[in-house]
């Protein structure tokens, strides 16, 4: 078996991708030469390898064979290597025959600069084990881009998938990292439940491992990440050394990830062979870190940009200035790449053009405040890209979000937003029960996976503040609490875990005078793409659960049922229809000259029957006064309400 002990690349490259080709886990090409990876290196470093650092771990056995015919191809025989025999070491050139080894490989570090004990700590085995426990692949995803990362300190890193992984070998990995998310009601995720069962009933001893943990979850629930505070909590019971504190993360989970595994991986890196935590090297190795990086970053670690060509736009921007209260519109024409964000267009102009233009920024990942109003669409500014929202005649309109006072510019206030939340009180009241047990050890329901798929998928969301500015009823009633709020009511109502007392509360503000009722129409919020239907479609069974929780008792409810029977024992659905419920007898005896009356007498029906059809549901039953609601004479302004609700909501009648 032939075993690579190192490989470099000496003068004269051609850079003719032969050796890429055949061994792409080893080489890569760059603009002037060719290159070793750093994965592969125990120093980490990304270059030629004249320096001569050795291959960690296994790799020199697994590509050995394809290192060897890589050099083999050639064209200048420019790639060098040592093999590892069975006595030692023999350096053997590239188109040389394969020679004996008289001495065996050193056994210390070869990173370049440093202490002797840095460099001591380096040579040994520098291995990684990350564990991943993930039920959508957000654990998965930050798993892998840790990997990459691990390879700044010199370690060679190995994702684990917790699925099938042996519990039994826990202990040989001497530096582990575990990213998990928390699924449920703090319960841990698929792939990840049977390494829990079984750790947890053989209770291996960990005492020679270092790790730390990064646990992903959702501040909402109560149970907030509790499947990454029951590893951690497991691991310190079990004998393991924690090298840096447990990273809760919320939804929004890149910084805080970023955060943890910039500090972690320093630590764990500070690990010898031996397992023993050298923190004294700690500044050395961050220093080491930060030199390599920037090449990481660059190199097989960043996604590549996909880069579209320059768009001329004519672009409208919203000012205002509060100081002389005075608004009006900036126009102008420039030329912006079309893979640049609307954040990146509203940069430029603050720091090109306008120093005092104000608007508010995000972190690039859709921050729910960066929201502003563009052609019409309400987009999250740090997200969207400017080519999908321009249009074919180039012109690109931004205003503030519609529904919230304008504090500067495209600056919204969304104060009123928060306190009608906070007011409401949405977050979990849960009445004392049997279950699960809360970290302050009183007991709560449990839900079942079925019931927590449901309710993500209904809050599906990636800004509240952006959903109650895609409502028509906002700007037009100051009272009305909104659609993101009243979502948040909502899906807290479903929640099996909510108490008695809180789910009346709720039900009483959803059915309250600015509550539901106040939007007339969700396909206002519908036309927003795949966030408005997912948000209208859950309003719309609120309002249908309303309905019949209260016996289709009230306005709304008698004028649903109502008119839901009428359609079901006439068979006509027009006009005529509306009127006599919305309306009543009297109503329609004073409405008899207008349009629709005309239409009817004069024989102009839209169910094409005969006139005296619809001339008789005027007059006989069940269209008589005897079918007539409850509501005799009190007209319905906005009558348009009725058919939203028995078209969208309940046409069982």
């Amino acid at each position: 078996m032939t075993i690579v002990a190192k490989v470099w690349i000496d003068e004269d490259c051609i850079t003719c991708d032969a050796c890429q080709d055949i061994c792409p886990e080893v080489f890569e090409i760059t603009d002037e030469t060719s290159q070793i990876l750093a994965a592969v290196r125990t120093d980490g470093q990304f270059d030629r390898n004249t320096a001569g650092s050795l291959l960690s771990g296994t790799f020199g056995a697994e590509y050995g064979e394809m290192i060897l015919e890589a050099a083999e191809a050639c064209p200048v025989e420019v790639i060098k290597f040592e093999l590892v025999g069975d006595a030692g070491v023999a350096p053997i050139e590239a188109a040389a025959p394969v020679v004996a080894a008289v001495e065996a490989p050193p056994a210390a570090a070869v990173a370049t600069g440093g202490s002797d004990a840095f460099q001591a700590l380096m040579g040994g085995d520098r291995s990684l084990a990350i564990l991943f426990g993930s039920q959508t692949g957000n654990a998965a995803g930050l798993a892998e881009k840790t990997a990459k990362m691990a390879a700044n300190y010199g370690l060679v890193p190995t994702v684990y998938d917790m699925d099938g992984f042996d519990a039994g070998k826990l202990n040989a990995h001497a530096r582990t990292l575990i990213i998990t998310s928390t699924w449920g009601e703090g319960e841990m995720p698929d792939n990840a439940e049977t390494l829990w069962n079984t750790v947890s009933s053989g209770k291996p001893s960990l005492s020679n491992v270092h790790f730390s943990i990064c646990a992903i979850g959702d501040s909402s629930y109560d149970e907030f990440c509790k499947a990454g505070t029951d590893w951690d909590d497991k691991y310190v019971e079990l004998g393991a050394k924690r090298v840096q504190d447990i990273q809760l993360c919320d939804v929004d989970f890149d910084t805080p990830w970023a955060q943890w595994v910039s500090q972690a991986l320093p630590m764990l890196a500070c690990v010898d062979e031996s397992g023993t935590l050298q923190e004294v090297l700690l500044d050395e190795m961050i220093t080491y870190g930060s030199g390599t990086s920037e090449e990481v970053d660059d190199g097989d670690f960043a996604p590549g940009m996909v880069v579209q060509a320059d768009l001329s736009i004519t672009l409208s921007l919203f000012r205002y200035c509060p100081t002389a209260n005075e608004s009006g519109w900036d126009t102008i024409a420039c030329a912006v790449p079309g893979h640049a964000t609307l954040e990146d267009l509203l940069t430029a102009i603050q720091q090109d053009v306008d120093g005092s233009f104000s608007f508010r920024r995000g972190n690039g990942n859709g921050s729910p405040t960066s929201g502003v109003r563009v052609n019409g669409r309400v987009v999250l500014a740090d997200m969207a890209c400017i080519s999908d929202l321009v249009g074919e005649s180039g012109e690109l309109k931004i205003e503030p979000l519609p529904g919230y006072p304008v504090i500067r510019d495209l600056m919204v206030d969304y104060s009123t937003f928060e306190a009608n939340r906070s007011q409401s009180k949405p977050w979990l009241r849960a009445d004392p029960r049997e279950g699960a047990t809360l970290i302050n050890g009183s007991a709560m329901g449990t839900m079942d996976s079925e019931t927590a798929s449901t309710l993500h998928a209904m809050t599906d969301i990636t800004s509240y503040q952006l959903l109650h500015a895609m409502s028509d009823t906002v700007p037009f009633d100051e009272s009305y609490k909104g659609p993101g709020v009243l979502l948040q009511h909502w899906t807290r109502t479903l929640d099996p875990r909510t108490g008695d007392a809180q789910k009346v509360a709720l039900a009483g503000l959803l059915d309250a005078e600015h509550g539901l009722w106040s939007e007339a129409d969700m396909a206002s919020i519908a036309r927003y793409g795949s966030e408005g239907r997912t948000a209208s479609k859950a309003l719309n069974a609120a309002r249908s659960h309303l309905l019949n929780a209260t016996n289709y008792t009230g306005p709304h409810g008698r004028l649903v049922k109502w008119y839901g029977r009428s359609v079901k024992w006439s068979g006509n659905v027009n006009e005529t229809t509306l009127y006599r419920q919305v309306l009543g007898p009297v109503g329609l005896i004073s409405n008899i000259f207008d349009g629709v009356s005309a239409r009817m007498f004069l024989g102009f029906t839209r169910t094409g029957a005969p006139p005296i059809r619809s001339l008789q549901a005027l007059v006989a039953p069940p269209a008589g006064v005897g079918k007539i609601p409850n509501m005799i004479n009190r007209k319905i302004e906005a009558h348009h309400e009725v058919i939203s609700l028995f078209n969208e909501i309940d046409q069982r009648f």
